[in-house]
């Protein structure tokens, strides 16, 4: 498995929050995208919620075999044979059989995509000294937890406690590990209780699954320019 991506620095890249089963935002998403060569960054969470979990992993699977330029990132949903999920519709519908097939699929699934002055995971930063560690990182050790589970919140603070397993993380860790990392912004989705943007216009929560009850968005980036803020980023509703 490959942890961290490392994104070109030339053309664009689209962001894609959570889809969960929303197979019809998966399929305008890179039926758009894929004309115009973009990358196409999915940041997990495709199955569970929606009623086409299933139906939206496999088009995922099969679109990314046909167009290299996807790039499907782990999400916890996906994670469920090591760290279990709730609610988790797609996996109790399986066989054992499909059990095994889709973990073994996931398990491979990086867990960021680096560019110039920004970093995309699905829901938290792990707590590393710099770019370097992230090839430490383990399933089922506590910056693996960080990335797949934790939540931010907008007050001042390392570690603000844990509610139902997801970490709470606050300001003071966002600006340290950020500032070790030499990463202006995060984009990251996972929480629909987070506001868009958090921490001085540097932590971008998006979601594309019309399962929360929220507009559609995704995220676009021009790979050749330094991102410093979420202003840099085009951000589209539909």
């Amino acid at each position: 498995m490959i942890n961290l991506i490392q994104l070109p620095e030339i053309g664009r890249a689209v962001f894609v929050g959570d889809t969960h089963g929303d197979i019809q935002a998966s399929r305008s998403i890179i039926k758009q995208y894929k004309k115009r060569k973009y990358h196409i960054i999915f940041l997990g969470d495709y199955v569970d919620r929606g009623e086409k979990s299933k139906e939206n992993i496999d088009f995922l699977i099969s679109a990314q075999k046909e167009y290299s330029r996807i790039i499907l990132l782990a999400g916890n949903h996906e994670m469920h044979s090591i760290e279990p999920v709730s609610p988790s519709n797609f996996w109790d519908s399986l066989s054992e059989n499909d059990i095994s097939y889709y973990a073994e699929i996931f398990k491979n699934f990086p867990l960021a995509v680096s560019g110039k002055g920004f970093i995309a995971v699905h829901a938290g930063i792990p707590d590393l000294q710099d770019m370097n560690d992230w090839d430490k990182i383990i399933p089922g050790d506590s910056n693996w937890i960080r990335i797949l589970w934790a939540d931010f919140r907008e007050k001042d603070g390392e570690v603000l406690g844990e509610v139902f397993g997801r970490i709470k993380l606050g300001r003071d860790y966002f600006n340290r590990v950020m500032k070790n990392l030499n990463k202006n912004v995060l984009i990251r989705s996972h929480d629909p209780l987070a506001p868009e943007r958090m921490f001085d216009n540097r932590c971008l929560t998006i979601f594309t699954s019309s399962s929360y009850g929220r507009y559609r968005q995704i995220a676009i980036v021009d790979l050749s320019r330094e991102i410093h803020s979420i202003d840099d980023i085009e951000i589209i509703n539909f």
